[in-house]
């Protein structure tokens, strides 16, 4: 279902799929306009860059080892061949990262003249426009009203202006990008490009703190979460895609293209987890500017990735949807969302930085305060109603998880002002946070259930209930966290997966379960001590990756089909930390 690997340099990414078609690809940046959007529409014959092999018979794909570059390898009935590298160039260069927006796609022949035919079918305005397309001496051109994007190659421009299949004897390059000049010869900079990407790569897996066990999931998990920063800003977004759907036929199809605070935290701890600091600190300077806009301490729960606070929601029928589902949507209304549990997720993002000596520019007195204006706002909304983690759009509720990471807010103040020697600052958000978990022990515990619920006062059990170990709210031992995974497990697992919820939302009852669920779910056993079922568990998991190692947002328990956007980074995020916790220690093998 989702056959799909992704390329990207933190600017912007694509989606190739299993053949060799790159089907899904925004310009300028993660959000904007899909140039290539065969993904969401059911024309086959445009919104996508294909390369053919003539009389293929077979195709293999894989990355290469510990980068962000996919290699497809097709053979025809003769032996003959040719391997597509796809990536987009990333690496230091005059004392800062180069990340262009640029597509490179090298096609080397293997054997004797494989033939080959190269399709560049780019659209403009989510489908609506086809561009004018314009011939230079070795380059094309195809430009709207707005954006012109040139096509480099060294490959006959008759024979891809017409489609033509023609025998390769030679490395064929495809430079797709910016309407600008190279800065030296197509080859050369191919080569160049090609080289120190793969290097720069390399160094970032190589300086990872990766477990034992796991290795390669793991490496790219980090990878994938890599690829969604945006790195000129600091923002991480959800995933690449809209509109992919949670399931078929329901209108789940949400756009997920913006910096949702919740992810982009467990994306930074998860990060943090692997030893690799650099995105937090990136993503600390986007949540500095969030907050010096906040004048009250105001945040939505999700933002542009440029900063921006609306995310005007809106259809678009230029295209069909994925496997004709509608509505294809650009935006989302949860910009518009109460959605408490933000504040928690900003403070325990930065809280590292208060602690972390490695860190090139620590936290320290203007950054608490700054952060206290935050904590405020937590306590004055953590018993007020709320669209809640999974966002429902009519059913306002005190959501438990919500109220939890309002206490992780005053919690994590009280810390911080420990470490800067402000005990009476420290004493004040103690009493904030003290009075927080009285209020949540007295509401969102069900004596009759024996388990926290989703809201107060409420009967209905939730997956974000397992979180609140992982925030620091309840201690591995503590009999009402061991009694509330007990009720997850009766009420929600089904098999190796976890439902967020079975109650009715705005859609109905959801019918696929949510992956990260199962990974929280997974964390809950090795914290109860249950190591041996969540290991086993956790190796069913690995087994929903599609063929590259990727994961989506929701998973059919029947069919094993994987839906929703993708990748998801808060799937990877759930198989990071499982494989940390899970794996034997390096001591006990090496």
């Amino acid at each position: 279902m989702m056959n799909y690997g992704l390329i990207g340099n933190c600017a912007i990414s694509a989606l190739v799929d299993d053949e060799a078609r790159i089907v899904w690809s925004c310009f300028p940046r993660f959000d904007g306009d899909p140039i290539f959007c065969r993904l969401l529409d059911d024309d086959n014959e445009r919104g996508f860059f294909g390369i053919e092999l003539e009389d293929r018979v077979g195709i293999e794909q894989a990355y290469v080892e510990n980068t962000a570059m996919l290699e497809t390898v097709m053979r025809d009935s003769k032996g003959n061949g040719i391997k597509i590298t796809d990536f987009a160039p990333r690496f230091e260069l005059y004392g800062r990262m180069f990340h262009p927006t640029t597509l490179i796609r090298l096609v080397e022949p293997m054997g004797e003249g494989p033939r080959i035919r190269i399709r560049c079918r780019p659209l403009y305005t989510y489908g609506e426009q086809l561009p004018v397309i314009t011939r230079g001496s070795n380059h094309i051109r195809y430009v709207d009203d707005v954006v012109a994007l040139r096509l480099t190659t060294n490959a006959p421009l008759t024979y891809v202006l017409d489609e033509t299949c023609f025998q390769v004897d030679e490395p064929v390059i495809l430079h797709l990008g910016a309407d600008e000049s190279l800065r030296s010869g197509l080859v050369e900079v191919a080569r160049e490009f090609h080289e120190r990407t793969a290097t720069y790569w390399r160094n970032l897996s190589g300086r990872l703190h990766i477990p034992f066990e796991w290795q390669e999931a793991v490496i790219r998990s980090a990878i994938t979460l890599k690829l969604c920063a945006y790195e000129e800003t600091g923002a991480i977004i959800a995933s690449p895609t809209t509109s992919l759907p949670e399931t078929d036929g329901e209108a789940r199809n949400w756009d997920y293209r913006f910096c949702w605070l919740r992810d982009a935290f467990f994306v930074v701890r998860a990060l943090n987890r692997l030893g690799y600091v650099e995105t937090m600190e990136s993503h600390l300077r986007y949540l500095s500017d969030l907050v010096a806009e906040s004048d009250d301490g105001y945040l939505q729960p999700v933002y542009g990735i440029g900063l921006e606070k609306r995310l005007t929601e809106r259809t678009i029928d230029s295209l069909a949807g994925f496997l004709g589902n509608q509505p294809v949507r650009v935006g989302n209304q949860a910009f518009e969302h109460d959605q408490h549990d933000g504040y928690g997720s900003v403070i325990l993002a930065a809280t590292q930085a208060f602690f972390d000596r490695r860190l090139k520019r620590p936290a320290g007195r203007a950054t608490f305060e700054r952060l206290e204006v935050l904590g405020d706002k937590a306590w004055e909304l953590h018993a007020v109603p709320d669209a809640g983690l999974w966002e429902f759009r009519t059913k306002a509720r005190v959501h438990t998880h919500s109220s939890v990471m309002c206490w992780a807010a005053c919690d994590r103040l009280a810390r911080i002002a420990n470490r800067l020697g402000l005990p009476e600052r420290e004493a004040h958000w103690r009493c904030r946070a003290d009075t927080i978990r009285a209020v949540i022990e007295a509401r969102a515990w069900n004596d009759a259930l024996q388990s926290y619920v989703a809201s107060f006062d409420g009967d209905d059990i939730d997956a974000s209930l397992l979180l609140m170990h992982e925030v620091g709210y309840s201690q591995s031992g503590d009999p009402r966290f061991v009694a509330t995974v007990e009720a997850v497990e009766n009420r929600l697992k089904e098999g190796a997966y976890v439902y967020r919820y079975k109650s009715q939302d705005d859609f109905g009852a959801p019918e696929n379960a949510f992956l990260i669920c199962s990974f929280w779910y997974v964390d809950a056993l090795i914290t109860l001590g249950r190591k041996d079922e969540a290991r086993a568990m956790f190796e069913e998991l690995l087994h929903c990756r599609n063929h590259l190692g990727l994961l989506s947002e929701h998973i059919n328990r029947k069919t094993g089909a994987l839906w929703g956007n993708f990748p998801q980074t808060y799937s990877h995020v759930g198989l990071i930390n499982c494989a940390m916790r899970l794996s034997r220690p390096w001591e006990d093998v090496v």
